[in-house]
């Protein structure tokens, strides 16, 4: 399910009935990768729709310095997992500042909004970027997390669910339909994006992937068909853009590098604030993740850049890429298919232009951080009637 594209109609209906309404948005604010980007440009597009956003952050790190909105942020710190005694900051921060309206994000800062929305009488809104059981490769941790979020969303008015795929998943759990919303992730549009020609048949085509590196990302996979392609003839060239969970994670994965020999067909730039320009230099952009998606925020970057998308069939992902239209999916977990689908672009100009040209289309018809924000506006307005 995509949500519709925002209309003037329904914009002013919306801002008349819950014009300048303060909504408190609990995070985490440790990293800034796809969720936090959501939390960003919600902030930054709401007001439009008559709702004022402000942060709380409850374990401040790279969050308060890198996002690009300027809406009041606040560092209420958990002095550790289970600190629940910091939904107190919270509820004084909620009665102080007069916001109508708590807005969690993540099984952590769930904990605390759900304590303090008892405390205040605040309705509470849950924002579902992942599903939380197969969020990492650490058993326990997702044990602790989903017991955590299944205690806490008892508490819980409405589900904003970022695919359809993960609207199911909470259905399966046990939530009530009437809790449950989809609201397609979005980002912004670029409507001064520069010309570009599609890359020559014969010239070394850059594969790219953004990420947060860990593994349920499926970066061995890409490697493992970058080495394939290699031994194929095929010229390509991996720019990988983000930085590493763990330092023993980042050992791994360059071990796997130097036992494929495919070092000198990657660069590793790290962690990069310019998403947009770092995509503007690759050719296809490569999500392989093997599970643990809701809508991943850097294939709709891609697509708004105009760059055809290679992704996996995980979670929300295929409701954004049409395969053949938009991109390719390919099965999760394997290389021979990545390598296959990968190999089936590079060299085929007129086929890339054309997915250039959907997938632009696409995300600014229904992908955009305005359609993202009349969804999330349209579940604050059913709360407050």
């Amino acid at each position: 399910m995509i949500v519709k594209s925002t209309t003037l109609s329904s914009l002013e209906n919306v801002a008349t009935q819950t014009a300048t309404t303060r909504v408190l948005h609990l995070i985490n604010g440790e990293h800034f990768a796809g969720a936090e980007r959501v939390q960003d440009l919600l902030a930054m597009a709401l007001p439009q729709f008559g709702f004022e956003a402000g942060f709380a952050c409850v374990k401040a790190d790279k969050f308060p310095d890198v996002r690009r909105s300027e809406v009041p942020l606040y560092e209420l710190e958990m002095r550790n997992k289970l600190d629940v005694f910091c939904y107190r900051k919270v509820a004084k921060l909620i009665r102080d500042q007069d916001y109508k309206i708590i807005h969690a994000h993540t099984p952590r800062s769930l904990m605390i909004g759900s304590l303090a929305a008892r405390s205040t009488g605040c309705p509470l809104v849950y924002h579902v970027h992942s599903p939380t059981a197969r969020d990492s490769d650490r058993g326990i941790a997702n044990w602790f997390n989903t017991r955590i979020e299944s205690w806490s969303l008892r508490q819980v008015d409405r589900m904003i669910c970022v695919s359809s795929s993960l609207m199911g998943y909470m259905a399966e759990l046990g939530h009530p339909s009437v809790k449950l919303t989809v609201v397609s992730n979005g980002v912004a549009v670029i409507d001064d994006l520069p010309h570009r020609d599609p890359p020559s048949h014969d010239s070394t085509w850059t594969i790219g992937t953004m990420a947060l590196f860990r593994p349920r990302k499926g970066v061995e996979v890409l490697l493992e068909s970058l080495a394939s392609l290699k031994q194929r003839g095929v010229k390509v060239h991996l720019r990988a853009v983000g930085t590493f969970e763990t330092p023993e994670y980042e050992a791994e994965v360059m071990a796997h590098v130097d036992r494929l020999g495919i070092a000198d067909m990657i660069t590793w730039t790290g962690f990069q604030t310019n998403v947009n320009e770092q995509i503007r230099q690759m050719d296809l952009f490569v999500l392989p993740s093997l599970y643990g998606e809701g809508l991943p925020m850097v294939v709709l970057e891609s697509m708004a850049n105009a760059v055809p998308v290679v992704a996996s069939n995980v979670e929300g992902i295929p409701e954004a890429v049409r395969d053949g239209v938009d991109g390719l999916i390919f099965e999760a977990g394997s290389a021979d298919d990545l390598a296959a689908k990968i190999e089936s672009m590079v060299g085929d100009t007129e086929r890339w232009a054309q997915m250039s040209q959907s997938a632009y289309v696409r995300q600014r018809t229904c992908l955009s951080d305005i359609s993202m924000a009349e969804g999330t506006s349209e579940v604050y307005g059913s709360l407050l009637d």
